[in-house]
């Protein structure tokens, strides 16, 4: 009895199918059809919205084994119901399958016939006892950014152990929102947890971390990277923190004369971190997303040497915020939005020079036609030919009726951000879309989802406010985690949350970071003038499990006058060029640009 989920392709070759490569990857949210007569799809409709993920598929079907859900031609779903064996090429776990959880629920229980007698409060009592079997009479040092995951996982080392085993240390590294330390410690100090402040950030502006360099002959060595104030790679910039937090801990337990042999580090790590890090501790096959602060080199070598205490590890988002209710934790400090450990530093997208790579004017001139598709349907051209392979019919009738309607130009803008596309890491472009007419967000949401489809060097779309982009920037505003940087974007963070708290829909929106970009628009390229200025991105995003998510639609999700709101606000603060919205869904875009 299995669900081989996410991958059909295995079992069908294990039992004598066979795979082929296909020329177009399907990677994005389609629409399937499923045979619901099969156990595993019944009560669902004959069409179900699915995230896809896949570059191959099943080609000759094994003995035994019956198609059960397609994609166009493609095989999306295989079933053996004899041997009680089903093989799905998509998603079902993750919310952008509208009902994935109506699929895991038939195989869990009718097929599988499990029971669900787990409970969260079974499992907060098995953390329980972990952290005090792992514990035992030593000290624990708890590092609070004073989110939900770190918050929770404190209260349950409170939980757990007597009042004075338990260091909770709140670090401001430099790269907090406006005035969050000081809320943190507020919150904290009203359930009774008492916290250490430390202003780090001097450390942490001025931190490296040691880096492995490629040699000829293989000999492993290491380098030191630049200091953080300095470095653009969004990798680097995560090591180096994750690194500076552990050397900080390690300072407060000589300056408290604690024995480190008896001081165990505690984390408020969750599953989808240690899967986007490739943690060996959560799969021994997951590809590098982005390295999280709490699982950098240091962090892992600490864990093997049983000093790191993580009894969130198995835990989910929305598992953690129920538990924080269970524990009596406040609604308003376990519904808050997430807030990154590196919080300002990875959405400050640093950069000396513009990102542009051989493919830049090609994807260009696809990006063209895409936008103004009626038009070039007209004028054969080979890349329309690309176009036309890359989407179906409906998709390509959808975009003569947009680009009919609506005066759109889109392009490349020269910078890159974290993604994930085919379950693994990508490092790409951004397409910038603007237009004459007042923004049309579910035409645009369409343009979005399609644009990465089409064109994998893509994985974030983003529609810039204001008038038609005549010159698309094709250089960058020299960027790093200054002050001067760090404080216009916490200017631009503060207005745009203030505005969403104001509106009644903060609850409505999962996270929503606010980015600062190294883009001046609207410059005359004749006059020369030099790229001084940046751009800011407003990132809503929607999830139940923070492994897949959409953003919020204007008109739809969050009102358009708020989202105006925001651009009128932020569009104030000095220096800035531009703001834009971003329109992925995660994949192909992370819920973070770095």
């Amino acid at each position: 009895m299995a669900l081989c989920n996410g991958d059909s392709k295995m079992m069908n070759k294990v039992f004598g199918g066979t795979v082929h490569k296909k020329s177009v990857r399907e990677d994005g949210v389609f629409s399937i059809s499923v045979d619901n007569t099969c156990s595993l799809f019944r009560g669902l409709q004959k069409e179900e919205i699915v995230l896809l993920t896949h570059g191959d598929s099943v080609d000759k079907v094994a003995d035994g084994f019956k198609v059960v859900a397609r994609s166009g031609n493609i095989v999306a779903g295989i079933a053996n119901e004899s041997k009680k064996l089903y093989g799905a090429q998509f998603h079902p776990e993750v919310g952008l399958t509208e009902n994935g959880k109506v699929i895991l629920k038939n195989f869990l229980y009718d097929i599988a016939g499990c029971s669900g007698t787990f409970t969260v409060q079974n499992r907060e009592l098995e953390c329980i006892q972990e952290i005090k079997e792992r514990v035992g009479t030593s000290k624990v040092l708890v590092l609070l950014s004073g989110g939900v995951d770190s918050t929770v996982c404190t209260a349950l080392l409170n939980r757990a152990l007597s009042q004075d085993q338990v260091i909770a240390v709140h670090i401001d590294n430099g790269f907090m929102r406006k005035r969050e330390s000081q809320s943190v410690e507020e919150a904290l100090k009203k359930l009774g947890i008492q916290v250490k402040v430390i202003n780090a950030a001097h450390s942490f502006y001025n931190g490296t971390t040691t880096l492995p360099i490629s040699d000829e002959d293989r000999t492993p060595r290491k380098r030191i990277s630049k200091t953080l104030n300095m470095t653009t790679s969004p990798e680097e910039k995560r090591k180096i923190i994750g690194d500076t937090f552990v050397k900080i801990a390690n300072e407060v337990i000589g300056e408290m004369n604690l024995k480190p042999e008896e001081v165990f580090l505690a984390q408020g790590t969750l599953r989808p971190d240690l899967i986007e890090s490739a943690s060996l501790v959560a799969s021994g096959k997951a590809e590098l997303i982005k390295t999280h602060h709490n699982d950098t080199e240091l962090i892992r070598k600490l864990r093997e040497e049983g000093k790191v205490i993580e009894p969130l590890k198995d835990f989910h988002k929305d598992e953690v915020r129920i538990l924080g209710r269970e524990l009596g934790l406040p609604e308003e400090l376990v519904s808050r939005h997430p807030f990154p450990g590196p919080g300002l530093a990875i959405r400050v997208i640093c950069a000396e020079e513009p990102y542009i790579c051989k493919d830049f004017p090609e994807t260009n001139n696809i990006l063209k036609i895409v936008a103004d598709f009626s038009a070039s349907v007209k004028k054969p051209h080979t890349l329309l030919q690309r176009v036309k392979a890359c989407t179906t019919e409906e998709d390509q009738e959808k975009l003569m009726q947009i680009t009919s309607l609506h005066s759109l130009n889109a392009f490349l803008l020269p910078i890159k951000t974290v993604g994930v596309q085919g379950d693994c890491r990508s490092y790409s472009y951004v397409c910038g879309i603007s237009s004459k007419d007042e923004p049309d967000w579910e035409s645009l949401i369409f343009l979005a989802r399609l644009i990465p489809r089409m064109c994998h060097n893509i994985n974030r779309v983003v529609y810039i406010f204001g008038p038609p982009v005549k010159e698309p920037p094709t250089d960058v505003t020299p960027t790093f985690l200054t002050t001067g940087v760090l404080s216009t974007l916490r200017q631009a963070d503060f207005e745009a949350h203030n505005i969403l708290r104001e509106s009644g829909y903060a609850g409505k929106i999962s996270q929503m970071p606010v980015i600062l970009t190294p883009l001046h628009f609207d410059r005359d390229p004749l006059q020369k003038q030099p790229s001084c200025q940046r751009s800011v991105v407003i990132r809503t995003f929607i999830t139940s499990d923070f492994m897949t998510g959409i953003p919020a639609t204007p008109g739809n999700e969050i009102p358009v006058e708020v989202v105006v709101k925001m651009v009128t606000e932020i569009k104030k603060i000095p220096g800035i060029s531009r703001i834009m919205y971003d329109l992925t869904s995660k994949p192909p875009g992370t819920t973070e640009w770095e």
